[in-house]
């Protein structure tokens, strides 16, 4: 009897331990763009505010943006290069309008957006992102790209569960909520399970 209570003393140990071994937080940060109020044209005292907010963050996969702005007055598409380049509206990549729009950073590349009001593209509302793969390499530039962009073929796709939690106070404007996702807990509470059940298959 002592033995079988030690052999499950150490398979309770050994799963506690792999549990906290492999249990790690992975932070995905809401951008409200450009750390404005809503994303419209910009005002003559920050002209290239959609130009210079992205050359200070580092976007990756898992990162959203967040684009506030009246829905009877603008909305947001993503665009290929050639679109974002002459503004061309037509065919969009990825067409929003709520006035709340999330998009989920799903893949590494270069991610074009811009109003979907005429005109306003041509006033310097668009915004270009550089999404760097889990490795932290720079995404393929779109002309070395195979077939294109990769913005072309990796469209993000609509929050399935509602919006990220905000944050705690305090957290820089530019991350606006966070959400911390436990991973592989379920391979740790199985582990733990076998553990305690003795591991007999």
């Amino acid at each position: 009897m002592a033995v079988l209570g030690r052999q499950m003393c150490h398979r309770l140990s050994f799963s506690i331990l792999f549990f906290v071994l492999i249990q790690s937080n992975v932070i995905a940060y809401q951008f409200q763009v450009g750390n404005l109020q809503a994303w419209n044209i910009p005002t003559s005292t920050d002209p290239k505010v959609y130009t210079n907010w992205p050359k200070k963050l580092n976007f990756k996969i898992g990162d959203s943006l967040l684009f506030l702005y009246p829905p009877s007055e603008d909305s947001v598409i993503q665009v290929t290069k050639e679109s974002y380049d002459t503004c061309n509206l037509k065919d969009p990549i990825l067409y929003m309008n709520n006035g709340n729009s999330l998009f989920n950073i799903t893949s590494p590349g270069v991610f074009y957006f811009t109003s979907g009001v005429s005109g306003h593209c041509e006033k310097s509302q668009k915004l270009q992102i550089s999404v760097f793969a889990a490795d932290g390499s720079l995404p393929l530039p779109p002309s070395s790209a195979p077939g294109g962009a990769l913005a072309d073929s990796a469209p993000s796709y609509p929050t399935v569960f509602g919006g990220i939690p905000s944050g705690p106070a305090g957290k820089s404007s530019s991350s606006s909520s966070t959400v911390e996702v436990s991973v592989l807990i379920t391979a740790g509470i199985g582990v733990l399970i076998w553990g305690l059940v003795g591991g007999k298959m």
